[in-house]
């Protein structure tokens, strides 16, 4: 699996961008979920998705967002949390 940062950034955004029902060129590091039109279910399948794509747990609390260590305020924080996690599990 290609775990570098231009893979993992590329493929966060496309399935951001899916969820969105967006082209991933309209998917911008500074976007928020809010700002996508992802709602808390979109959230939660995109998080599955993210997931499955990198084989990864992801510690986030569907119920309590505000509670998690995932940050989700932005795309580019949500990359830096999938990044951090792909190192840490496949080292």
């Amino acid at each position: 699996m290609d775990t570098s940062v231009e893979t993992i950034q590329s493929r966060v955004i496309e399935i951001i961008a899916e969820q969105a029902v967006l082209e991933p060129s309209d998917v911008t590091l500074d976007s928020t979920l809010e700002e996508l039109g992802i709602d808390s279910l979109g959230l939660v399948e995109s998080i599955f998705a993210i997931e499955e794509a990198f084989d990864i747990s992801v510690p986030f609390n569907a119920n309590a967002p505000q509670e998690s260590d995932f940050d989700i305020t932005s795309v580019a924080s949500i990359l830096k949390g999938i990044e951090k996690l792909v190192a840490e599990q496949h080292g």
